[in-house]
């Protein structure tokens, strides 16, 4: 998708873009007149699907996807699941918690990465990782524990526990992406994930009727919030380390509570900057204290 002698610098600006675009999909999803979960699925997954297969037809052509699609490595596959749950879970649980407690569930990726690779890879954790996983639970916990105490908490409670299927399928798929590396092409596995998320929830959902209003916003998610930011996704996680992207994909957190904040009017309440705070304190801390001992180490 780019070409330029500084590789890392446009990942990283690619992973940027990603992030921004995704960040719009509270503030959209408070506007649309439908609030059940499985439709919003429905419609957006699927615009998304048509998003990249048009971009990839117009890229590789028919028989250039033909051929990426049947000589497709299984890591392709398997980044396409993880797409269609991180797809699923987070429209769903948009409909039932606020935006501040879906993108705060959904940024603890980076640290769920490396908790994976200690228990399937046996990497070793340093101690400031093992710090900032502690923090984290306790900003959940607290959170948690504020929606136990809140009209309507049992469903946010189970908003951000579907959530929380976006932060794990998300640190394995940044794995999945860079395992792959470059030369294998991985873009298909955002329209595949699209269309896996449709098939899952076609049936519960149908008959899956939106109105005009609600139908050219979740176009607008779909090709805008889902389909290009994914693609810059992709390109980006194939030559980033999985623990930059997820850092980067911090971002999403800020803006996403900021333009529901301002554009929707949802306040986010103090629990929730509470805990939100402390989880992103302890990622960050975390992947700076880790860059500082890396440049001191060279």
């Amino acid at each position: 998708m780019f070409t330029s002698s500084r590789p890392h610098s446009r990942a990283v600006l690619a992973m940027v873009g990603a992030t921004l675009l995704w960040s719009v999909a509270g503030v959209v999803t408070r506007h649309l007149h439908h609030q059940n979960g499985l439709d919003l699925v429905f419609w957006r997954s699927g615009f998304a699907a048509l998003g990249v297969l048009a971009w990839l037809l117009w890229r590789q052509g028919p028989r250039g996807l033909a051929r990426d699609v049947r000589y497709a490595s299984p890591l392709l596959w398997l980044s396409a699941v993880f797409w269609a749950v991180m797809f699923t879970a987070f429209m769903v649980a948009l409909t039932l918690t606020t935006v501040a407690q879906t993108l705060i569930a959904d940024s603890l990726s980076p640290l769920i990465a490396a908790l994976l690779g200690w228990l399937i890879l046996r990497h070793a954790l340093p101690a400031r990782t093992w710090l900032a996983i502690a923090l984290a639970i306790a900003g959940m916990g607290w959170i948690g524990w504020q929606n136990l105490h809140h009209a309507n908490g049992s469903t946010q409670l189970l908003g951000m526990l579907v959530a929380l299927a976006v932060p794990f399928s998300a640190a394995s798929n940044w794995v999945s992406l860079r395992r792959a590396g470059t030369a294998v092409p991985m873009q298909a596995a955002v329209m595949f994930g699209a269309l896996f998320s449709v098939l899952a929830v076609v049936f519960p959902a149908w008959p899956v009727a939106v109105d005009l209003h609600d139908f050219l916003w979740l176009a607008f998610l779909g090709v805008f919030q889902l389909a290009i930011p994914g693609l810059l996704a992709v390109w980006a996680a194939q030559r980033l380390a999985p623990a930059e992207v997820g850092l980067l994909g911090l971002l999403e957190v800020v803006f996403g509570i900021l333009w529901a904040w301002l554009g929707a009017g949802e306040q986010p309440a103090l629990g929730t900057l509470i805990g939100g705070g402390l989880i992103l304190f302890a990622l960050v801390g975390n992947e700076w204290w880790g860059w500082r001992r890396l440049r001191w180490a060279t």
